[in-house]
Order: structure tokens, then sequence, then C-alpha cells
């Protein structure tokens, strides 16, 4: 079963085509992988996605409600909708359009600070992989797997309370690191039930 799943997840297009990009950036990381800086830029390029999953969440993806239609027609497919029907395997993944650019733009940031392509694609290569990490949390929280670690189930819990319970809560996916740093990891019984969890359109801010 765990099969089927994961080759659901490794075939999504959009995964499919951020995997490539993945190894490509790791093919050309690898003969760099003895100098103490690759590993510097790679580890950066992590750290970078595992602090903007919760703030990009939080503060873009919960935005109050665009008046400007096109502007409501975005946030509604990158996370509105997602909320309307968490399960929607087409609605569970970012799609390219959004998480290519900001790649790009994280790199060119890198370069313009080391001036190597070396060290910009070992940033690149550490960033993409915590984006395919966490594409697949996201995945497992929303698919009937039960994580093997009691970290995983925890995370996995968690998620989906930000889903069902109440989405002013548990904004990471992978970790509650800034969820707890910044008050926004509760404990179930301490947070009441929001009756917009799942139309988030419909907030009042």
């Amino acid at each position: 079963m765990m099969r089927t799943y994961i080759k659901e997840f490794a075939t999504y297009p959009d995964v499919t085509v951020m995997i490539i990009i993945f190894m490509l950036c790791a093919g050309f990381t690898v003969p760099n992988a003895l100098q103490l800086y690759t590993w510097i830029a790679f580890g950066a390029g992590m750290l970078t996605y595992a602090t903007s999953e919760y703030m990009v969440h939080r503060f873009l993806f919960h935005i109050k409600t665009p008046s400007n239609p096109f502007l409501l027609k975005t946030i509604k497919r990158l996370h509105y909708d997602h909320h309307v029907d968490p399960n929607d395997l087409k609605l569970l993944f970012l799609p390219l359009w959004f998480s290519l650019p900001g790649f790009v733009i994280y790199t060119m940031i890198v370069y313009g600070i080391t001036s190597s392509i070396a060290l910009a694609t070992a940033f690149a290569t550490g960033l993409v992989l915590y984006f395919l990490y966490y594409e697949w949390k996201h995945y497992i929280a929303h698919k009937p797997i039960k994580p093997r670690t009691a970290f995983g189930r925890n995370i996995k819990k968690h998620h989906l309370l930000h889903h069902f319970k109440n989405e002013n809560y548990w904004y990471g996916v992978t970790h509650m690191t800034i969820d707890k740093t910044l008050g926004t990891f509760k404990e179930n019984d301490e947070v009441e039930k929001s009756a917009t969890a799942k139309n988030l359109e419909e907030r009042v801010l």
C-alpha cells in the first residue's frame, strides 16, 4: 500500500518536476561535497524553507480575504480551497508557478551575496530538498497513513487540527518550532473550535 502512495506522490506532475530539479542541482553540488561551505550553503537552503513554510502559510496563505477578484482567485487556488477540500490532490501540492519563482529569487540572492555558482547551487539543493520533504509530510497528513515515529504522528495530528479545529493555530507542516516561538501552538483542549476552519473566505479579521 505504501508503494502506491509513494508512486502517487512522486508522479504528481508538479512534484515530479521538483524531483528532477533537485536531482539536477544535486548533480552539480555533489562534486563539491568535501568543501565545508557547500554544506553550510546546503543547510542554509534547508533552513530557509523550514522557516518560510510557516511564514508563507500564516502571513500569505491566511491573509484577509482579498476584494480584488484576481487576488482572490489566486489565494483560493493556493490555499483557501485546500481548506474547503483538504484531501483534493490538485489542491494539496503547491503549483509550480508559485514555487519556482520563489526558489529562483532565493537562489539569486545567495549568488548575489557569494558570487559563487557552486554555493548558490548547493543552497538551491537544500532548498528544494526541504520543499520535497514539506510536500511529502503534507501529503502524509492528508492520507490514511500512520507515521512511524511519535514526532511524525504529532505533526500530522496538529496539522489536521489546523484544518478541522481552528485555522488560527498550528501553521507548521514539518515542525512546530516557530508555532511554539510565536504563540500559535496550543494543545487541542486549549483551543475553541472555529466556525471558519473550512471556509477562510468568511473569516472576520
